[in-house]
């Protein structure tokens, strides 16, 4: 049952994959002016405050040590120095990662734009909220979570007054 949730969760994955390769495609397809995407490179680099590349290589990595060593527990040292490897190959693949951003970012706005994001970006206050935006964002879904939580009940609740008012009962 467990070999066919993780085919399963595979198949799921390569789907999706294939799908964010094909919504993404037209922008990787353009060509875009070198100082384009440099301006877009350096916003990124103004902003990856989260460290994605390495926090999803992590989780990656945790993954891959989970489902190796829960059917294989005798071989979780082996399997724990090969992660460590494998880990250091990606580690200077980084810049692969963020310049992939940077054109999706580059094709999106013009020069002038990103002339203005930078600048932004730059000044003391583009420092604060780049700081601040992982931990804003954790907040933000917390503060959406709850308000979902209140307005579900609630909502279902009004609906099914409106449908009495029609004479419908549930």
């Amino acid at each position: 049952m467990t070999g066919l949730i993780s085919r399963g969760k595979a198949l799921l994955a390569v789907a999706l994959s294939a799908t964010i390769l094909a919504v993404s495609a037209p922008a990787m397809a353009q060509e875009v002016p070198p100082e384009q995407l440099e301006l877009a490179r350096k916003y990124i680099d103004l902003t990856d405050r989260s460290a994605i590349y390495e926090t999803t290589l992590v989780e990656i990595a945790i993954g891959t040590m989970r489902q190796i060593v829960q059917q294989n527990p005798e071989i979780s040292e082996q399997t724990n120095t090969a992660i460590s490897k494998i880990l250091e190959e990606y580690k200077g693949r980084k810049g692969e990662l963020l310049d992939q951003f940077a054109r999706v970012y580059a094709v999106r706005f013009t020069i002038p734009e990103l002339q203005e994001i930078v600048a932004f970006y730059e000044s003391p206050t583009g420092k604060k909220l780049a700081a601040a935006n992982a931990e804003v964002n954790i907040d933000l879904q917390r503060v959406m979570q709850v308000f979902t939580n209140n307005v579900r009940p609630e909502f279902f609740a009004k609906v099914r007054a409106e449908l009495r008012e029609q004479g419908i009962e549930l």
